[in-house]
């Protein structure tokens, strides 16, 4: 039953989606949409009845009007919001989701594939992992873009392949009209592969609002490793919702860090991470620095289905002015999962007096041979510490700053790549 107040965005994507599959699409691909087309006719966008949508109230952002496709502007300005300096990396650029070759600097590698994901549908390993996990999840969001993405990125690092250097993909959001885009992604990371994916999410000055859909399917094969970043900085007429599921394979290690900073009004973010096999790792950490009215949402899932594998998540919310960040982590541990180690933590700083924190840390162990822990903390500025700082001549500007980096550390520290780990901490100092 459709539970929305106003449907004309939903009522524009069925028209239009349908129309597309019925004029034809490619064979079990075609198949694959329009069963995603009705699940989601089936449920709808969701409302804050909805217990996982609760702290986001999505129908205001829905129930705007959007065009389906971009008035583009030119992209190249915006590459700059998107520079991490003296980061060496493979480029690739997105804007509004369409791949762009002119912008994209991909060296020829044997072994590393990194085309739009329309070329890759006759591929045999598209074909095997493409909605093999992510739309088995009851997001509504994923249904949608099954039906009907437009566009989006696919990268493969063959077996035994070692890249020298991160690939650094950026979503630029350019639109001259008010736009609500799709992009799919689909990462495989072959048997002992080894990579760095660092993604940024950017808005030209000159854009109008935009509404993102954005759905990441990742493969982990045996003794691969993959270090995935989300560096969000994206502007305020900017909105999103990010889907991403990772399945893993034996002896593989996946880490997740996630970073919002002040900016994009509306940001969703659900990680799944599936454990699959024994002997697997993963990792998952998380900052978000907000401001203004903002929204910061983390909705994250680490399930353990086989024994002898160990997580480690750590999320940390440092909320200003009148900004809300949430925290669901959700820890399974399924029956087969003996000798599993799982730890989630969730600490939050509130320096706004009006900002508001959401945390909701989850453990459910059917297992009887584990050892796991998870829990949160939320608090405001030392003032003790503070006080401290200000006797030694220590502005209480510069004081803050320094508590906050201290708060951050925690979590920064852990960054695989020292680059990447200076940027986030000039953007926590930057947006404080």
């Amino acid at each position: 039953m459709i539970t929305q107040t106003s449907d004309s965005l939903y009522t524009q994507l069925i028209k239009t989606t349908g129309e597309r599959l019925s004029s034809g699409a490619p064979g079990s691909l075609g198949e694959i949409r329009k069963q995603a087309l009705e699940r989601f006719k089936a449920t709808g966008f969701p409302t804050v009845k909805d217990e996982d949508w609760k702290y986001n109230h999505v129908q205001p952002l829905v129930n705007r009007a959007y065009a389906l496709e971009a008035e583009a502007l030119p992209a190249g300005t915006a590459l700059d919001n998107a520079r991490i300096p003296e980061l060496d990396a493979y480029r690739v650029v997105l804007v509004n989701g369409q791949y762009s070759s002119e912008l994209s600097s991909v060296e020829t590698i044997p072994g590393l594939q990194v085309m739009p994901i329309e070329e890759a549908f006759e591929r045999l390993c598209f074909a095997k992992y493409f909605t093999a996990y992510a739309d088995k999840t009851d997001n509504p969001f994923v249904a949608l873009n099954t039906a009907s993405f437009t566009s989006g990125l696919f990268i493969e690092v063959g077996k035994n392949i070692q890249l020298d250097k991160p690939i650094h993909v950026i979503h630029v959001a350019a639109s001259a009209n008010p736009l609500f885009s799709q992009t799919r992604n689909l990462f495989v990371m072959g048997a002992f592969a080894e990579a760095e994916i660092i993604e940024s999410f950017v808005t030209d000055d000159a854009s109008e609002r935009s509404l993102s859909n954005h759905v990441t399917e990742i493969m982990v094969r045996e003794n691969a490793k993959l270090q995935h970043y989300y560096l969000q900085v994206a502007g305020e007429q900017s909105s999103y919702i990010n889907h991403t599921e990772v399945h893993q394979e034996k002896h593989s290690l996946y880490n997740n860090y996630n970073c919002s900073f002040p900016g994009a009004a509306f940001i969703r973010n659900n990680i799944n991470v599936r454990l699959g096999d024994s002997e697997v790792e993963s990792h998952l950490y998380g900052i978000a620095l907000t401001a203004s009215d903002q929204l910061v949402d983390n909705h994250t899932i680490v399930d353990h289905l086989k024994p002898h594998c160990e997580s480690y998540e750590w999320y940390k919310n440092i909320t200003q002015d009148t900004s809300t960040a949430v925290f669901n982590g959700k820890i399974f541990v399924r029956l087969d999962a003996q000798k599993t180690n799982a730890f989630q933590q969730n600490n939050n700083l509130l320096i706004g007096e009006k900002s508001a924190v959401y945390t909701k840390p989850q453990l459910e162990i059917f297992a009887d041979d584990v050892k796991c822990s998870h829990g949160c903390t939320i608090g405001q500025f030392d003032n003790e510490a503070l006080f401290y700082l200000r006797a030694r001549g220590i502005s209480e500007a510069q004081a803050r700053v320094l508590l906050t980096h201290a708060f951050a550390f925690d979590v920064t520290s852990r960054f695989n790549n020292d680059t990447v780990r200076q940027y986030v901490e000039h953007l926590v100092e930057e947006g404080l």
